[in-house]
């Protein structure tokens, strides 16, 4: 049986509880969040925030690429949602959670599946330096 999913790109701030929430499971004996947030360095350059812009298609892609992890061995659950718009450092752009049978699971999906959203979902970051100056990143 497929796992319960969630999955969503988003303007506002992502809610982990909620997210940790939904991937509890009474036969899940390990839940692994992931949380990718904004740093204040990339590069040797000081990062003052971050702007995410997403392809129209980004939602669509995010669900069909957390589908992809439904049927993984002893996975309960799997849930991701992803930032856009203007985020500070210390925000949360990237939000995996994970609750399977074993930790080992929960790791290994939770792990391959924000590869698998790096590689797929077409989001694009336009970072901005302490120095006034602007760079785009994760362009195609």
């Amino acid at each position: 049986m497929a796992a319960r999913m969630d999955a969503a790109v988003v303007e506002i701030a992502i809610d982990d509880a909620q997210l940790e929430a939904f991937a509890g499971d009474d036969a899940a004996g390990a839940v692994v969040t992931f949380r990718g947030v904004v740093r204040n360095h990339d590069d040797g350059r000081a990062v003052a925030g971050i702007r995410y812009v997403g392809h129209p298609s980004a939602d669509a892609v995010m669900r069909r690429t957390v589908a992809e992890f439904q049927d993984r061995d002893g996975v309960h659950a799997v849930a991701a949602h992803h930032r856009v718009g203007d985020l500070a450092i210390g925000d949360a752009a990237l939000v995996v959670v994970v609750g399977a049978s074993h930790r080992k699971q929960a790791f290994a999906c939770a792990s391959d599946l924000v590869d698998r959203i790096k590689e797929t979902l077409p989001i694009w970051k336009l970072q901005r330096f302490t120095d006034g100056s602007e760079e785009w990143s994760q362009c195609p």
